[in-house]
C-alpha cells in the first residue's frame, strides 16, 4: 500500500508500526530495508510493558479469571494483543490525523472507520503481494511460505502456518512449547504445542519424511 500511495503522489506524514516483540526475523529485516529506502518519518512503537509480562503475570482486572496473572494466549474472543496494539496507534496519531491501513479489497470484512487504499483502488492481496516482490520486496521468503504473517507465536494462525514456523524456525517453536507450559491458558482450543508435535510428527511419519521409532 505504501508504495502505491507514493508513486500516485499521496501525501504520507509518517509510517507507524508496532513492534510486539514477536516479529519474524526476516519482519524485522524488512522493516529495516523500508524504512532505508522510503524516505518517509517512521515511527516504530513498543508496547509500555513487555507483552511476557501481559501474557504470564499481569493480573486480570475483570472477566471470569479475575485476579489470576497473566492474560494467556490470544483467542478469537479475547485478542488482547490486538487491542494493545491499536490503542498505542490510535493514542500515537491522534484523533485529527487520516489513518490509511493496508487492508486488501478481497478483505472488505475487516474494515472499520479508518481509510482502505487498496479497497479504494480494488487491489486483492494477491495484487499488492505481486506488486511488492516487483520492486524487491521478499519479506525474506515469508509469503512464499506463509498464507499469512503476524507473530511467530500467533495462536489464531492456521494449521499449515504452524507447520511451517515447526519446519523452518525450530528454535522459536521450542519457545513456543516453553510459553505453552507457563500460560494460563492452551494455546489453541483444540490443541496444545505439545500436541500439535505429535500430530506434525504423525503426519511425518505418514508421509515417510521421519523413521519409526
Amino acid at each position: 500500500m505504501l508504495l502505491m500511495m507514493m508513486e500516485r503522489g499521496e501525501r504520507i506524514d509518517e509510517i507507524v508500526t508496532f513492534d510486539t516483540g514477536w516479529e519474524f526475523p526476516e519482519m524485522y529485516e524488512h522493516l529495516g530495508k523500508l524504512e532505508r529506502q522510503v524516505g518517509v518519518k517512521f515511527t516504530r512503537l513498543h508496547p509500555r510493558v513487555p507483552f511476557e509480562y501481559m501474557m504470564f503475570d499481569r493480573p486480570k482486572e475483570r472477566g471470569k479469571r479475575k485476579g489470576e496473572r497473566g492474560y494467556g494466549w490470544a483467542t478469537p474472543l479475547a485478542r488482547w494483543c490486538t487491542a494493545q496494539k491499536n490503542n498505542a496507534i490510535n493514542s500515537h496519531v491522534g484523533k485529527e490525523a487520516v489513518q490509511c491501513v493496508g487492508i486488501a479489497y478481497d478483505e472488505q470484512h475487516r474494515l472499520g472507520q479508518k481509510r482502505y487504499p487498496l479497497v479504494e483502488w480494488e487491489v486483492t492481496e494477491a495484487d499488492a503481494l505481486a506488486y511488492c516482490l516487483e520492486r524487491g520486496f521478499d519479506w525474506g521468503g515469508l509469503y512464499e511460505r506463509k498464507k499469512r504473517v503476524s507473530c511467530w507465536c500467533c495462536p489464531l494462525q492456521s494449521l499449515d502456518d504452524l507447520r511451517v514456523l515447526r519446519e523452518r524456525h525450530p528454535r522459536l517453536w521450542a519457545e513456543l512449547r516453553l510459553m505453552d507450559e507457563y500460560s494460563a491458558n492452551r494455546f489453541r482450543a483444540d490443541y496444545s504445542v505439545e500436541q500439535l508435535e505429535s500430530r506434525f510428527e504423525e503426519e511425518g511419519r505418514q508421509m515417510g519424511l521421519f523413521p519409526e521409532d
